[in-house]
């Protein structure tokens, strides 16, 4: 038996059962003591813990999640890193996983349904890249799908930091190698597009119910991933729409500046075929080999059609041409017209240059000599200059583009066309791309902007980058001071940038007082006149007898058992002073977000509806529910005090309450009447453009 099980973890975490069993964690199903809740424990197992690599991936994930909040990405309540246990505490999902749903469902999905997971897996990829987080391993295994219909993405264990990721490039490829990006199976540069990519592969398993590319091992996967182009979703399932193909398609570009450069962006596309799933985009993209021949094929089969069509006139001409003399062409003879012998002359010395023509073609072209075939070779990362020496005579290579690229030296060949291995006839053309070395650029002057945008931007660029942080007295907490190189200097993709970022005026250092044995709200007041603030980052349960009773000597509850940094030491003022409080009854951290939960009477209609809730105008959860299936909708904003909650459906402001989070209570404060005339404005009502919105394709 397992040795966690039936355990408490740091008082508060009662261990019930194991639930999943990962490469390097365990994950357990318990219940929070404190709130009664079912959670999730991801517990890292006891041969890793002096693993360095894996105690840092498991940091990694703890870290990434413990920073993102959406409602399509599991929630982290706690995270214990020590030298004997590190665990995170996540909220329980009860539900299966996308990869099993597709195993229920034969393996592939309608398109409908196909959208609705996608719209939800982006939505989620989109807050993890604000944050700058890449997920890294998107694949349905690591997508919970919930009873409702929405899902929860997991599994952050190999999930970067942009921040991270601009300072060091891993040579491995890292991921599960079906839904890898090619650069990610290369081991170049990753970025948020990666995860972009995995989700065009799942989008194409959910159509198709097949994986773009299979092999008999994972590293010929991986090859394929980087050099082959995966068939057109049609050619397998034609009832896909051609929109939502072309989605796929470009999300599955192997040029990562090709594909879909943000969640965002695909997803406006997603909002655009669901408007209308007729539409389409006419992106440009790579097609896969199978395309063109059978291109060739269809145009052979047009040429015997015209064949078989024409015969007659020249069989008969042929006849005539070859027929032997008769006695009438004694009578021609003696009764010619005057125009016949020069005619006849004139078409006879034409018949002879043809011929002679004709029969030096055949000795210069052979055209019945045989071409031997041959094989494509790779002339990826190959000099120009070197290849055109060494296979003269052998295939005719033309450079059909240069370009900059951050990968290939100038003059090195990054794209070639066909593939390498491809079987070929001797003397056939390889269209190349040679590469004109690292895109440079100017940089701009980023003083004053905000630190994230700056740091996507440079991300943008393929720029790596430090923040290292200052205190500023003329820029603003969490704007740029500077950056080196400067602004206007010249730098090339893959340049390391120094990027100063501000903490506000540096103001004179406070003396942390000792709070330990203070009552928490006391040590507040006291560490409010330090200009110093106090955060709970851990409680500890009182421990009680067999009747639930606290035994003796135990401090009170809300009491102060730890703080960080400790007494006299000179911090900065703003400082937070973290602290270890004794729980049990009696004490809730007054800093805590406190969940209600709304429930509501959707609108009557058919159809799919977008619905976003707004707490104070910051929105904090939506979802996409199908009003033919569902007449209602919950909603489990979270925050502290008196609050306003907005509904929105389909971006129309629809209901509001008053919040008291608090207590748990709210009040339905919709202004029909004003939402009445807003909708006579709009010439509609909810639900009855419902088929407008969201049309069958049309043939």
């Amino acid at each position: 038996m397992d040795n966690l099980i039936g355990k408490r973890l740091d008082g508060r975490y009662s261990i019930e059962s194991l639930v999943g069993v990962g490469g390097m964690a365990n994950v357990y199903r318990g219940t929070d003591l404190k709130t009664g809740n079912q959670i999730a424990v991801k517990v890292l197992k006891d041969e890793f813990l002096d693993n360095e690599e894996l105690v840092r991936r498991f940091k990694n994930e703890s870290k990434a999640i413990s920073i993102l909040s959406h409602p399509n990405i599991v929630k982290v309540y706690d995270v214990s890193v020590t030298d004997k246990l590190q665990y995170i505490v996540m909220e329980y999902v009860d539900g299966i996983t996308l990869k099993e749903y597709l195993k229920q469902r034969g393996g592939a999905l309608t398109w409908k349904e196909t959208v609705h997971f996608a719209t939800q897996i982006l939505s989620a990829l989109q807050h993890a890249h604000s944050k700058g987080i890449i997920h890294r391993d998107v694949k349905p295994q690591n997508i919970m799908l919930l009873a409702d219909g929405s899902i929860k993405m997991m599994d952050f264990g190999i999930a970067r930091f942009s921040r991270a990721q601009s300072q060091t490039v891993s040579d491995k490829a890292i991921g599960s190698v079906h839904y890898i990006s090619p650069e990610q199976a290369s081991g170049a540069f990753t970025d948020a597009r990666s995860d972009i990519y995995s989700v065009g592969v799942m989008m194409f398993e959910m159509l198709t119910g097949k994986l773009p590319f299979e092999a008999d091992t994972l590293v010929s996967v991986a090859v394929k991933q980087i050099q082959s182009q995966p068939a057109l979703p049609r050619s397998i399932n034609p009832d896909i729409p051609e929109g939502l193909q072309e989605i796929v398609m470009r999300a599955m570009q192997k040029d990562a500046d090709k594909r879909y450069q943000s969640a965002a962006e695909m997803l406006h596309d997603i909002d655009e075929f669901k408007k209308n799933p007729s539409i389409v985009f006419s992106y440009k993209y790579e097609q896969p080999p199978q395309v063109h021949i059978q291109n060739e094929l269809r145009h052979q089969r047009e040429e015997q059609k015209m064949t078989r069509r024409e015969p007659g006139s020249m069989k008969k001409e042929k006849h005539t041409s070859k027929r032997k003399p008769t006695g009438d062409e004694d009578v021609y003879e003696r009764k010619p017209l005057p125009v016949i012998p020069v005619m006849a002359g004139i078409a006879f010395a034409f018949l002879l240059a043809a011929c002679a023509f004709i029969g030096m073609l055949f000795v210069v072209n052979k055209p019945f000599e045989q071409v031997e075939n041959t094989t494509v070779p790779d002339l990826i990362g190959k000099s120009y200059e070197s290849i055109k020496t060494q296979y003269a005579g052998q295939f005719n290579i033309v450079v059909e583009e240069e370009g900059p690229s951050s990968v290939y030296e100038e003059g090195e060949i990054y794209d070639q066309n066909p593939d390498p291995g491809l079987t070929v006839k001797e003397q056939s053309t390889i269209s190349i791309k040679v590469s004109t070395g690292k895109q440079t650029v100017v940089l701009e002057d980023y003083a004053g902007r905000d630190s994230t945008e700056v740091f996507r931007d440079l991300n943008s660029k393929n720029l790596k980058w430090v923040e290292t942080e200052t205190y500023s007295n003329e820029y603003a907490a969490g704007t740029v001071v500077m950056t080196a190189p400067g602004a206007g200097e010249e730098v090339a993709e893959g340049d390391e940038i120094s990027v100063y970022v501000s903490l506000g005026s540096q103001e004179q250092n406070q003396t942390v007082p000792l709070v330990v044995g203070m009552n928490f709200h006391e040590a507040k007041t006291l560490l409010s006149t330090r200009r110093l603030r106090i955060e709970v980052t851990k409680e500890v349960e009182p421990e009680t007898d067999e009747d639930g009773n606290n035994l003796p000597g135990q401090e009170a509850a809300g009491t102060i058992l730890e703080q960080s940094p400790t007494e006299d030491t000179q911090v900065p003022a703003g400082t937070v002073i973290n602290v270890t409080v004794m729980g049990g009854e009696g004490w809730e951290d007054p800093n805590k977000p406190i969940q209600v939960e709304i429930q509501f009477d959707l609108p009557q209609g058919d159809g799919v509806v977008h619905v976003q809730t707004y707490v104070d105008g910051v929105e904090t959860g939506y979802g996409d529910p199908d009003l033919s299936k569902q007449s209602t909708w919950t909603t489990r904003p979270t925050g502290r005090g008196d609050s306003k909650v907005e509904i929105y459906i389909d971006g129309e402001l629809y209901k509001t309450f008053d919040v008291n989070f608090d207590n748990g209570t709210y009040v339905e404060t919709t202004d029909l009447q004003a939402l009445g005339e807003q909708l006579s404005q709009q010439g509609g009502s909810y639900g009855e453009n419902t088929d407008e919105d969201y049309p069958e394709p049309q043939e």
